[in-house]
């Protein structure tokens, strides 16, 4: 996936907002940091960085509201596909023992 990213000149981060965005619609900044437990320096970078590619706009106020850019629509449209065959490619190299790990490690936090 990450050479996929480089082709678009993002990072994982990056593509976790995007993705976030296109579900939550327009949204506070800090909404974004607390859905992705992301620091808000982080998603602050982030932001100014995908702003400056056209990605996503950001509102004027003192708290700034965040949505997709039409660029970054079509991004994501492009992005989804790709990344959902990544993680089936991964699912397939985990084979059954290693989604049963995982399961387990999830079910530790519910």
């Amino acid at each position: 996936m990450r050479k996929c990213l480089a082709d678009h000149k993002i990072t994982e981060n990056q593509m976790t907002i995007l993705f976030t965005l296109s579900e939550l619609g327009r949204v506070e900044q800090g909404k974004i940091g607390e859905f992705l437990f992301l620091e808000r320096s982080t998603v602050s970078r982030n932001i100014k960085l995908l702003q400056e590619q056209g990605l996503v706009k950001r509102s004027p106020e003192y708290r700034p509201e965040i949505e997709l850019a039409g660029k970054g629509k079509e991004l994501v449209k492009t992005l989804i596909p790709k990344w959902r065959k990544v993680m089936d490619e991964l699912v397939g190299k985990l084979e059954k023992e290693g989604l049963e790990y995982i399961q387990g490690i999830e079910e530790k936090f519910d």
